[in-house]
């Protein structure tokens, strides 16, 4: 016969037993193994062992946001009278070593998690609760400090998680926008730099009318330029925080001041501007202004992809490409073909900017799958944007410090196309008309002699008259020849 076993041993045996190497930690569900020597707590434990994802931990960025909304609301919870002084004190110094780059290792939830960012909220919590804890003469693992009645007073995920997401963006959008304007202003010396080279102009790939090198390159600076405004543009929705609306944007367990003083704190801590937003609902239910913002990092990605892709055309050869361009040697370029050099900045420019017009889709996607009173896909829209910032920044600026800056016009290739290109018939089409010139065009691509040669046999127009019209470095300025 089996053994009968009473529920109560039963479950003494399932119990997790402390270690050398781990503490047994209550939450509201139970008991839960935690690292001994970790500053996170049970609930963080739990989504440790609920989303092996990825290995991506949350940008620091995000955990910087996180903790600076801890500090603030530490400070004016005290304030209120609703926070004692002593933990306060505690809470802000336990974040003060995190946000000095210290317990980097503690914020191990997988960017893809439970919703809305419940399990990362936590996990910060859990941290400073901890850390606060030794501060205050404690133990890890028996909190003095509570992760959610103090850590957590007068807060929820769902107002803290995105005011930590515009916080992030509002830190790391700044150098996106400077590394675009230094590309630009890289751009303009070399548009001024390269005034007078006179090349040929490609439309459709094919020749066009002639232009100079300067303008051609003064477009992408424009570009730039045009690019780093709407990244701009975008942040001062970002501004508009809904910090104060806990659950659903009621303030339900907030003091009623503590919203628009809690916003006013981290102003003074971030040197950002900040507002309280008017309506705590739609601050809470939204993400379109994180959508904004990533909406112009895809369009300065695709711009990127442009210019970029320019640069590797009009640098292409040596012998067999386009040559305009000589771009400056970062690497050797082939394995098995000795001397190859290719465009390897562009290239790994080019490889970003899919991948920011990928995440925009991913956060765009996201952002519409919010219900009711919050958007719980925030995980994704927090790692997204970050990463997009960082790497976008990052690239455009090794982009102009290791292959804008050295690119070199080759005058002479560039002039050789320049009076080559058949689209210098355009001009004669006023004197002779389209017809005409169209039939030169024609004579010139099946002989293979110069529209000037052409033009002068069958224009009806003296040579000189002819070379005048032809003349490319005219042909770049407005009016007829």
């Amino acid at each position: 016969m089996p053994t009968t076993r009473s529920p109560r041993r039963a479950a003494a045996r399932r119990a997790p037993r402390a270690s050398a190497r781990t503490r047994i930690e209550k939450d509201t569900l139970g008991e839960v193994p935690v690292p001994a020597d970790a500053l996170y707590g049970a609930q963080t434990a739990r989504a440790v062992q609920n989303f092996p994802i990825s290995g991506l931990r949350p940008h620091p960025a995000f955990v910087d946001a996180t903790v600076r909304v801890k500090l603030a609301a530490a400070r004016v919870n005290a304030r209120l009278g609703l926070l004692p002084r002593a933990k306060a004190r505690a809470i802000e110094a336990a974040a003060r070593e995190v946000l000095a780059g210290q317990h980097r290792a503690e914020f191990v939830v997988d960017v893809y998690q439970a919703g809305a960012g419940t399990s990362h909220h936590m996990n910060v919590n859990e941290v400073l609760a901890n850390r606060a804890t030794e501060l205050l003469g404690g133990r890890r693992g028996a909190p003095l400090v509570s992760p959610n009645d103090d850590v957590n007073m007068a807060q929820s995920t769902n107002d803290v998680v995105p005011t930590a997401i515009r916080l992030a963006a509002l830190d790391l959008a700044p150098a996106v926008i400077e590394a675009l304007a230094g590309l630009a202003g890289t751009f303009e010396a070399k548009a001024r730099a390269w005034d007078g080279v006179v090349k040929s102009g490609r439309t459709h790939l094919m020749d066009a009318t002639p232009i100079r090198l300067g303008q051609e390159v003064s477009g992408w600076a424009a570009a730039l330029r045009a690019a780093a405004g709407r990244i701009r543009d975008a942040l001062p929705e970002l501004s508009v925080l809904g910090l104060g609306g806990t659950a659903v944007g009621t303030g339900v367990n907030a003091h009623p001041r503590y919203a628009r003083l809690v916003v006013a704190e981290l102003e003074r801590l971030t040197g950002i501007p900040l507002t309280p937003a008017p309506n705590l609902f739609y601050a809470m239910q939204s993400l379109a202004p994180a959508v904004a913002l990533s909406g112009a990092l895809r369009a300065a990605a695709l711009e990127l992809l442009r210019i970029g892709g320019d640069v590797r055309l009009l640098g292409s050869g040596p012998n067999t490409g386009l040559g305009e361009l000589r771009l400056p040697p970062v690497q050797p370029g082939s394995s098995i073909m000795p001397g190859k050099v290719n465009p390897s900045m562009a290239e790994m420019l080019a490889m970003v900017s899919y991948q920011v017009v990928a995440m925009d889709s991913g956060i765009a996607w996201a952002a519409s799958g919010g219900q009711l009173e919050l958007n719980v896909m925030m995980p994704l829209v927090a790692a997204d944007l970050c990463h997009a910032l960082q790497i976008l920044a990052n690239a455009v600026r090794a982009f102009d410090e290791r292959c804008a800056r050295g690119l070199e016009a080759d005058e002479a290739r560039c002039r050789h196309y320049a009076e080559r290109t058949v689209s210098l018939a355009t001009a004669l089409a006023p004197r002779i008309g389209y017809a005409a010139a169209a039939e030169i065009v024609k004579e010139s691509v099946r002989t293979g002699r110069s529209i000037v040669e052409v033009a002068v046999e069958r224009g009806g127009l003296p040579e000189r008259q002819v070379r005048r019209i032809l003349d490319a470095a005219r042909l770049t300025r407005p009016g007829r020849a």
